[in-house]
Formats: C-alpha cells, sequence, structure tokens
C-alpha cells in the first residue's frame, strides 16, 4: 500500500483516540487514601553526569496509589528521573543533581537522611530480571529483609503474600526450593516485584519492566500493577503507548530536543492519548517521531 500524504494524516490522527479509548476502557477507581499510600512530588530536580546537563527542571506530582507512566523517545531522561526518586542515581560516578525529592512531605535529600531506608520506602524493578542466582526463589523474596536486618515473625506467611501479590504464587508454591534463575524471564521479573514487595516499599519505580518480555508475560506484568496500586504509588518508565494507555492514571510526556530532557506535559491518560495540549506531546503519541 503506497501511503499519501493524506493517508498517513488519517493513519496518524486515528492512534490517539484508539489509545484514549484503551485509557478510557480501564475501571475508573477512586484513587487509595493516603492512610494505604504515600504521594511522592519532584520539585525543580535538575540531573547531570559530569559536566553533561542531561534533566532540567523536572516538576511532577504522583498522587497517592496512582500509577503514573513516563513516556519519551530514549535518552530524554525518564531513567535517569526515576533513579533520582529513591537517589540511585548518587551511585554513578559522576552524578549529581539538584532539586527536591518530597516523600510524604519530606525531602529525601535532606541532611541527615539515611539513604538505606529511603530506597526501602522507594522500591525499584529494573528493566531486565535480576534474582540473585544462587539464592532459591524463597530466599530471593526474603532478601532484602537479611540485608536490611528486619525482622518479621511468620516469614512463611510473608512469602505467601508477596508472591501472591506478584502473581506468581500459584506457579512457584511447589518449588520454592528451586534457584531464581530456573523460572521463565517474565517469572523472573515478577519474582524481582515480589522481593521489591517484601520490605513494604510505599512507593514502586518500574523502569521498563516488561520491554524485555513477551505478550503474556507483559499482560502478566501489568495485571500486577493494577492490583499494587491500589496500596501503592506507582511509576513505570515504558515506549509501550498501549502499556501506558492500559495501567496507568496519569501520563508524562519527557522529551530533549537537542539540550537536557525536559517534561513537556502531564495529564490524565485518557486525556494525553486524545487531546494533548502540546503538538510536540500528539506528534510523539501519533508515532510521527520517536
Amino acid at each position: 500500500m503506497i501511503q499519501t500524504p493524506e493517508s498517513e494524516k488519517a493513519m496518524s490522527s486515528t492512534q490517539p483516540s484508539s489509545l484514549a479509548s484503551v485509557a478510557n476502557a480501564r475501571v475508573e477507581r477512586t484513587q487509595a487514601s493516603s492512610a494505604i499510600g504515600t504521594g511522592l512530588e519532584a520539585r525543580g530536580v535538575h540531573a547531570w553526569f559530569g559536566k553533561n546537563h542531561v534533566l532540567a527542571d523536572i516538576n511532577l506530582e504522583f498522587a497517592a496509589g496512582s500509577v503514573t507512566a513516563l513516556i519519551g523517545p530514549s535518552g530524554c531522561g525518564k531513567s535517569t528521573f526515576i533513579r533520582t526518586m529513591n537517589r540511585m542515581h548518587e551511585f554513578i560516578p559522576g552524578a549529581a543533581m539538584a532539586g527536591q525529592v518530597l516523600l510524604d512531605g519530606k525531602d529525601v535529600y535532606a541532611p541527615g537522611v539515611d539513604v538505606t531506608k529511603i530506597r526501602l520506602q522507594i522500591g525499584m524493578v529494573f528493566q531486565k530480571p535480576n534474582p540473585f542466582p544462587s539464592m532459591t526463589i524463597g530466599e530471593n523474596v526474603l532478601s532484602g529483609l537479611k540485608l536490611a536486618q528486619i525482622k518479621v515473625e511468620n516469614k512463611d506467611e510473608l512469602l505467601e503474600s508477596c508472591l501472591v501479590r506478584a502473581g506468581l504464587w500459584n506457579e512457584v508454591k511447589d518449588r520454592l526450593g528451586a534457584h531464581g534463575g530456573s523460572l521463565s524471564g517474565g517469572q523472573q521479573q515478577r519474582l524481582c516485584i515480589a522481593r521489591a514487595l517484601a520490605v513494604s516499599p510505599q512507593v514502586l519505580l518500574m523502569d521498563e519492566p516488561c520491554s524485555a518480555l513477551d505478550p503474556g508475560s507483559t499482560l502478566r506484568i501489568e495485571d500486577t500493577i493494577r492490583e499494587l496500586s491500589d496500596s501503592m504509588t506507582i511509576i513505570i518508565v515504558t515506549h509501550n503507548m498501549q502499556q501506558a494507555a492500559r495501567v496507568s492514571d496519569y501520563t508524562a510526556f519527557f522529551l530533549s530536543d537537542g539540550g537536557p530532557g525536559e517534561m513537556i506535559e502531564v495529564a490524565r491518560t485518557s486525556e494525553i492519548f486524545s487531546q494533548p495540549k502540546d503538538q510536540r506531546t500528539e506528534n510523539y503519541v501519533t508515532g510521527r517521531f520517536g
């Protein structure tokens, strides 16, 4: 089929509405109260790698009990941004940041703040599943407790609870003594989610958690995200527009136009995919670039 400018325009103009339909098809739900979830806020966040200014003046609020998708082309600072949220950015030699990250109203970068505690409160799931290969499935889930020296009364009960919430219990309950590396890629990613849940985080950051997974595993992870959002705040970086439409309440669009990455706009997901305010957002979600 030869595409004329008119046909290209027609095709691109239908895409946002189809994504908006996906977003609108999600069951409207009342966001969790602050009693069962903690809000997170970025105020004037900048980030550097050496002299390279990679992120400029990001201001974003993440409501308690909500799912926010971060979208945008590769290299616009999305992953760097979420790494500033739990102070993982500072692990990188030469990295620096400015601004505030408020968890329940308190700056995680304030002097005297215990970084270890912040990373327990703001958990992270990475792009590539990273279970500890020498540990069993059960040991993987509970490893964070051991590292943080957290004592629990009933480890078996917690283990089951975390695997249930991660959507993995029924698949592994009869082989908890098997090594984590024996699981499929999708199962390993859900195991990593269960591991993050064991320390009872208030916020969960997810950096393209489904990029290496097959469609079936992706859908199971998405189901897990929707269920977890009833009790925590979730931020997910994704290049999959359909995924953003399926799982998120809000979507923020990031872009780097020859300079540091910026947040162009943020709104309810259905609005981003149907009536974005900025032409650059519309161009991205319709596939005209990126």
